[in-house]
């Protein structure tokens, strides 16, 4: 089925059932309903350039993209790392005088996914998930702080101003921007257990305002969007000013989507599986969880300010039976919400293919191994 002859079809089932195209989230047949300002997205995150070595990124072939439209997707998340797509020593660590040199073989790379996202119908997020300054995932040692110094600002500014040019003439309906993945404040930002919390809201009001700006001086109706604080999960009121959305998580609680997780967890062998529903590490872990949780992003759609889920899912350690009972869970409220969302990744230990889960039968799709189950899941929301 094309993309255009699909579309039709959920349009005319939603006017047939009473419901306008509009984004909006029916929680029930009655009047409680939220606006969201952000189109309903539902996709996957790709990981090429997620490395800050392109050559180490998790290729996505083509065909990749083609299954994510005929299933229903529309939307793709790519989450780049900065240095991958510049020239500069490798052997040792990155300079500031370095990050401006950009290599444009290895740009026109990140062009050619883009183009292939938008020839499938997908709408495309540009994410710098490591920043000039800063990224979530330490190990690569960055040259100054992105949260404090303004040189880090400066060059943060020149790499969005680029991309601004660059895709100048891509309608925002086809292309958005995320500023920077999941802000956090570490004592040690290249360690990556190093105690740390939220950037001051102050700091990061401060550089979404400038990056914003610059983007907006290129391309006024560009869609931006601004990650939750203390590592994606906390929604920013004090940024509902700017013209932003704001982009959710959906790891919680993280004893599920991360169980075992060795870069969260120090001994990540220790820990017990976690149980969904039903009571665990001394709570009821159940549906209201992740309602108390979504709250404040509620209140956001509330104010006006769009909110999209650019990461969510479950690493491959969860057993896969309380995965699939708590994502249902999960999936359930923002579609309610009308609230898009990004599962961390198409394939790959997140992903519906090739998650090396030791506890689930995997169906052969044309070599791959693919999690039935989980996409079965995903086109009820899709």
């Amino acid at each position: 089925m094309n993309h255009s002859r699909r579309e039709f079809l959920k349009k005319s089932t939603l006017i047939s059932a009473g419901l306008a195209t509009a984004p909006l989230a029916v929680k029930s047949l009655n009047v409680d309903l939220v606006q969201n300002a952000l189109p309903y997205w539902r996709g996957f995150n790709l990981l090429d350039f997620f490395s800050p070595e392109m050559e180490k990124g998790r290729k996505n072939p083509p065909e990749f993209l083609t299954w994510m439209a005929d299933w229903g997707f529309n939307f793709v998340r790519i989450p780049i790392s900065y240095p991958s797509y510049l020239n500069f020593d490798r052997s040792k660590p990155i300079l500031a005088s370095d990050v401006m040199n950009f290599d444009e073989g290895k740009i026109e790379q990140i062009d050619q996914l883009v183009n292939l996202a938008h020839k499938n119908g997908l709408h495309v997020s540009l994410n710098l998930h490591r920043a000039p300054g800063f990224c979530i995932n330490a190990g690569f040692i960055e040259p100054y702080n992105l949260w404090k110094d303004q040189e880090a600002l400066d060059a943060f500014c020149a790499h969005w101003e680029m991309w601004s040019k660059r895709y100048k003439n891509i309608n925002s309906d086809k292309l958005s921007f995320d500023l920077v993945n999941e802000p956090f404040m570490r004592e040690d930002p290249n360690d990556q257990h190093s105690p740390g919390g939220p950037v001051p809201v102050e700091d990061y009001y401060r550089v979404a305002k400038e990056a914003l700006n610059t983007i907006k001086s290129i391309s006024p109706e560009r869609l931006v969007i601004a990650n939750g604080n203390g590592g994606g999960g906390i929604a920013v009121p004090e940024l509902a000013d700017l013209d932003l959305g704001q982009s959710c998580r959906g790891y919680h609680p993280m004893s599920i989507s991360h169980h075992k997780a060795s870069w969260v967890y120090k001994e990540p062998d220790l820990l017990p599986d976690p149980i969904w529903p039903g009571e665990f590490n001394g709570r009821y872990h159940g549906r209201e969880m992740i309602e108390q949780y979504y709250a404040p992003w509620v209140e956001l759609l509330q104010k006006g300010v769009g909110v999209h889920c650019g990461e969510c899912g479950a690493y491959n350690k969860t057993p896969h039976a309380v995965f699939l009972r708590w994502f249902e869970d999960v999936l359930d409220f923002l579609n309610e919400k009308r609230i898009g969302f990004g599962i961390w990744e198409f394939s790959g230990a997140f992903g519906i293919l090739n998650s090396g889960r030791t506890d689930v039968d995997y169906e052969d799709w044309y070599g791959q191994k693919l999690d039935r189950k989980y996409l079965n899941l995903l086109m009820k929301y899709a």
